[in-house]
């Protein structure tokens, strides 16, 4: 909430941190995002990709894509340069966790040595029910199968008061850590995001934070953390007049900020 000198005091505190601990280095990794599909027939209020019976209206057709296209876009992104591709998608009716598997097997198949970010825990839970195995036996599955790290996405906000709004259908809170904690157990290391600027606020944001915290305290598994800002324009949230234009600028500095003295070290 801060504001004024507050605000200027809580930026600096961050900005010094940076500097004490990484400088001016700044890392990257050259990526390609390659979304197998848009189907999802769950009804998150805050998403304008996801198409169901409900989203014909809004931008751009369903799609899925084939083994052999996922291949083609992991070949064309090795060629300029990518050493990793990033995959997640809608929850389509029709993958199960083998869907998964052998999406991995293709993008191996086409490029050996390509790392691959790919899966949110939404998708481990749903891959892991679709076959009735526990959690851990199906990401063990994905690590044989070539799966590199994970994002730490479909959190949005990891506060149930908030989820129950904007992602009623989606796994809560505890089940998000859940599949972390497995994921960072059996070696994987994942990120860790929040979606902010909607309905929420710093309550929430804290409760967040704190919760990431904790759990990076226990495992150690997480890499990053990524705020994401709200996008609002086609979200449903938004069109029914319930959510607002996602965060201030103010908020998005203070968000960044704010995590890097919480999260530190």
């Amino acid at each position: 909430n801060a504001r004024g000198d507050d605000f200027s005091a809580v930026v600096q505190a961050a900005d010094a941190l940076r500097k004490a601990v990484n400088g001016d280095t700044v890392s990257y990794v050259v990526n390609r995002n390659i979304n197998y599909t848009n189907v999802c027939y769950f009804k998150c209020q805050f998403c304008a990709f996801s198409k169901g019976k409900l989203s014909e209206n809004l931008r751009g057709r369903p799609y899925d894509l084939s083994l052999d296209e996922i291949q083609r876009r992991t070949r064309e992104a090795w060629d300029r340069g990518a050493t990793e591709v990033c995959m997640q998608g809608g929850i389509h009716p029709d993958y199960t966790g083998d869907t998964y598997v052998e999406i991995l097997h293709a993008v191996k198949a086409a490029v050996p040595d390509m790392h691959v970010h790919a899966f949110s825990p939404l998708e481990v839970w749903q891959g892991a029910a679709t076959l009735g195995i526990p959690l851990e036996e199906f990401l063990i599955r994905l690590k044989n199968a070539g799966l590199g790290t994970l994002p730490g996405t479909a959190a949005e906000i990891l506060d149930d008061e908030i989820r129950a709004i904007i992602c009623p259908d989606k796994i809560n809170t505890a089940q998000w850590f859940e599949v972390m904690d497995t994921a960072h157990r059996v070696g994987f290391r994942t990120t860790a995001t929040i979606m902010y600027g909607h309905i929420d606020g710093p309550r929430n944001w804290a409760r967040h934070l704190l919760r990431i915290r904790a759990q990076q305290q226990k495992t150690g598994g997480f890499t990053e953390f990524v705020p994401l800002p709200f996008v609002h324009m086609e979200a449903p949230m938004y069109l029914k007049g319930r959510a607002r234009r996602g965060p201030t600028f103010r908020e998005a500095i203070l968000m960044h900020a704010v995590a890097r003295l919480a999260l530190h070290p």
